[in-house]
């Protein structure tokens, strides 16, 4: 399956990134395409560290199931307009797409020299490292999916 840690996968990630342009329209949601870049930016942001989030309860009782659900193969993923944490949700106008582009694109590179074994997602609970690479992945391609790119 598709992980984040894979080299060809994040060049091919940030290609698909570069595609993104101000007219590009959502396919689902009420995201503009920036507010969905800067979505991005805080979810990498988090699974990095430098953002915390603490667990759900509902996460506790059902993020197990939903992540083996989430990562079953390569044709699954995430519902369109699926939940999220507050701390991950944007809604103030962003005008420098290309600015949070780059931002993005930056910390997708530093995937490269990750080093965590683990971690623990607000949802989810405790994910391996090879969880993560294909949830982050999935995630990513979840969005692009729906920008078209």
């Amino acid at each position: 399956m598709k992980s984040i840690f894979e080299k060809n996968i994040r060049e091919a990630v940030i290609e698909r990134i570069n595609l993104l342009h101000e007219d590009s329209d959502a396919l689902w949601g009420k995201m503009t395409v920036t507010q969905m870049v800067r979505h991005c930016i805080l979810c990498e942001q988090y699974y990095q560290g430098s953002i915390k989030v603490k667990r759900s309860f509902l996460g506790r009782m059902f993020g197990q199931n939903a992540i083996k659900g989430i990562l079953k193969d390569e044709t699954t993923s995430f519902g369109k307009n699926a939940p999220t944490s507050s701390v991950f949700i944007v809604n103030e106008d962003i005008h420098d797409l290309e600015m949070e582009k780059r931002n993005w694109k930056l910390l997708i590179e530093k995937y490269e020299t990750f080093e965590k074994d683990t971690f623990v997602h607000w949802f989810f609970g405790r994910m391996s490292r090879a969880q993560l690479g294909q949830f982050i992945y999935k995630h990513c391609n979840h969005h692009l999916k729906q920008f078209g790119a």
